[in-house]
């Protein structure tokens, strides 16, 4: 095997994770930090800081409890927050607890061994092996007693911060807990078909003689057996196919559409719902983005699946601006996916629950207030705004919802979803969506 294809070892792959979880802790996202990580590296350090993050609360009571002085240097604190959540997982499966699919396992004294060389290949962490050494293997030897400790925090039980949990527990009271596990899952991959190449049949055909079993969701979606690099799936040149969880499909069926109308995608990146309504119909769109990258990105994703014509504008502007983007001319019809805390995507995002912060809700909820409030007067009479969020909090759904019909007289609200919750029958990630029409 070339060496520069060799596996790195697992020690690399330990410190290289910490740094993502540094990063975390620091307040960058983990999808931006990893896009900077080693080719060779990033599967790993996505996998194991996958699992830190689902695992952080816990990890963070036992440091607390294990290490009663401040960590001096940040590097250290994630390599032992990272040694502790792997720690317990591996100790857990030993003993034969379930443990979710992808949950990396170890042998106790290989990853104690491991974690202390990490420590040792880098200056900032050299002097701290010691300290690594000993809290991993006083955790090995005091397990039960240290995690009846750990565990009778709230923050260490559900790994999700206090505020969280609250905000959870006080919009669905009779759920909160199985929403607050369900987030603690890998979520299924799903793929919509992209109907101008091939249906969905035909797609599921294919995917059945490369050996992945998958099964139908929604009216274009896909649900592999099993997660597969996208590189590997067939047909992800040739554009026969996105990457896009079953509640995110919803919002290309929910808007009623006719072939030729101007329809406005007001929150575009990084593109899937614009190309699913390109690919149901033949429409003037445009599509808004307010950061230039990521509409790049929203470009390259229409131009992979035949999509780009000169019925389709990508403008990089603020959608709460009209002033800046649009030409006067009624719209039949928006899809505002606006910015919201993300709440619903934690399962493919688990560094969410760790970034935002108590006032993220109410700051939100108010740029989103702002953005359909300014979206509104550009809809034709008869037109139709589709409100979309990727969140469980009431706050950034139902509660907008209602404050909107409030603000507006010409207003009138369409059948829809509203809340789908993550583990519901209804699909996967947590989404709301309203669906608005705009009274003569």
């Amino acid at each position: 095997m070339n060496a520069s294809h060799a596996t790195p070892p697992l020690s690399a792959q330990l410190l290289a994770t910490a740094e993502a979880i540094r990063a975390v802790l620091g307040g960058q996202s983990l999808s931006g930090h990893l896009e900077q990580v080693p080719a060779t590296l990033r599967p790993a350090t996505q996998a194991l800081s996958f699992h830190a993050m689902r695992h952080l609360g816990f990890a963070r009571e036992a440091v607390g409890l294990l290490v009663p002085r401040p960590v001096p240097d940040a590097l250290t604190h994630a390599l032992l927050l990272l040694g502790l959540c792997l720690l317990e997982s591996s100790l857990s499966h030993a003993e034969g607890l379930a443990t979710p699919p992808g949950t990396p396992i170890y042998h106790e004294h290989t990853l104690v061994h491991q974690v202390v060389e990490a420590a040792a290949s880098h200056r900032r962490t050299r002097a701290a092996k010691g300290l690594l050494n000993a809290v991993l293997r006083r955790y090995g030897r005091e397990r039960a007693s240290l995690r009846e400790r750990i565990t009778a925090q709230p923050e260490a039980r559900w790994n999700h911060p206090l505020w969280w949990i609250t905000a959870v527990r006080q919009a669905w009271p009779e759920t909160w807990q199985d929403l607050l596990q369900a987030a603690q899952q890998p979520p299924p991959m799903v793929l919509r078909a992209n109907r101008r190449a091939l249906s969905r049949d035909a797609l599921q055909r294919r995917l059945q003689e490369a050996g992945l079993a998958s099964q139908p969701v929604g009216e274009d979606g896909l649900v592999l057996e099993a997660p597969h690099p996208v590189r590997e799936i067939p047909g992800y040149d040739q554009g026969w196919w996105s990457v896009q969880d079953g509640s995110a499909q919803r919002a290309g069926t929910l808007l009623p559409l006719a072939d030729g109308q101007r329809v406005l995608d007001a929150c575009a990146a990084p593109g899937g719902k614009t190309a699913h309504l390109l690919e149901r119909h033949t429409l003037r769109l445009t599509a808004l983005d307010s950061d230039a990258q990521r509409l790049a990105r929203v470009d390259d994703n229409l131009r992979r699946l035949g999509l780009r014509s000169p019925e389709v504008a990508l403008r990089c502007a603020d959608a709460s601006q009209p002033a800046d983007w649009w030409d006067g001319q009624p719209l039949d019809a928006i899809l505002a996916d606006v910015p919201c805390t993300a709440s619903g995507v934690v399962r493919r995002h688990p560094d969410i629950r760790w970034l935002r912060q108590e006032e993220d809700l109410a700051r939100t909820a108010a740029l989103q207030a702002r953005i359909v409030d300014a979206l509104w007067p550009t809809l034709a009479p008869g037109g139709h705004l589709l409100y979309a969020t990727c969140s469980i909090f009431p706050q950034e759904g139902e509660e907008q919802a209602i404050a909107f019909m409030g603000r507006h007289a010409d207003v009138r609200r369409l059948p829809a979803p509203g809340h789908i919750l993550p583990g519901s029958p209804e699909g996967g990630d947590g989404f709301f969506y309203a669906l608005f029409a705009k009274t003569p």
